[in-house]
């Protein structure tokens, strides 16, 4: 099945039709084809009938699209056009456009189901083009297989090619090797083992300190006790002195 890349008008419905005969007079039908419905169904079964063809691996697009552009022009003739001729870019071209709607259109049929397309020639080329990717690559590497291109493809062992990954803003660094990991573990080991240290010797000068404050207070709480007890003690006269006094 051919793949193209296309560009297509907004309108997924429907394909740019006008009558159903070609009404083009002598002076314009030799310089510029125009698509009419009738003529565009005669591209559309030329151009599946021979979908086959364009499916080779090896193919001539360029002498495929001359013979659908003559098989279409023999068709229109048949009919009583002889002043009517189409060429093969003029089909190429227009089997784009028309791929790219059936393209739209077979989305859509996935999403909301066929009874949603109107498009007429949707069920038509449906028929041919919706076939699976699995049975388009099983169909051409039987194609293959017996070719001269098929066995040097199959003698062949191709190297994935990997996407390139981007590169972040910060660089990481490089992975230590086992050693240093071992030494900055060791580092770590010996820093908790001071900064441990240095925290019980805190506390300890804490506690002598509390220890200093409350020995003070209970001297100066004994000191004060035997202050009070003193002064409270009766003073004991001598009697010798008080007896020299009265005489």
């Amino acid at each position: 099945m051919e793949v193209i890349e296309s560009i297509v008008t907004d309108g997924i419905e429907v394909e740019e039709s006008t009558a159903t005969v070609s009404t083009v007079d002598s002076e314009k039908s030799k310089t510029e084809f125009v698509w009419t419905l009738q003529t565009t169904w005669h591209l559309v079964r030329v151009r599946l009938d021979m979908d086959h063809e364009f499916d080779q691996p090896v193919c001539k697009k360029k002498k495929l699209w001359e013979t659908v552009a003559e098989r279409v022009t023999a068709r229109l003739r048949a009919e009583g056009y002889q002043d009517v001729a189409v060429k093969a870019f003029e089909c190429d071209l227009k089997w784009r456009n028309m791929l790219a709607t059936y393209r739209k259109n077979a989305e859509r049929a996935k999403r909301l189901g066929t009874h949603s397309v109107h498009w007429e020639f949707f069920k038509t080329m449906h028929e041919v083009l919706g076939r699976s990717y699995e049975e388009i690559e099983a169909q051409r590497r039987a194609k293959l297989s017996g070719t001269k291109v098929g066995k040097t493809m199959a003698s062949k062992r191709y190297t994935p090619i990997l996407p390139t990954p981007t590169l972040t803003a910060t660089a990481v660094p490089p992975s230590r090797p086992p050693q240093d990991v071992l030494q900055l573990y060791l580092e770590l080991q010996e820093r908790k083992l001071n900064m441990w240290a240095q925290q019980k010797a805190l506390e300890e000068r804490k506690i002598e300190a509390i220890n200093n404050l409350a020995r003070a207070i209970s001297s100066l709480a004994q000191d004060s006790t035997d202050r009070g007890q003193m002064s409270k003690e009766p003073t004991v006269s001598d009697p010798l002195s008080s007896l020299s006094s009265q005489h």
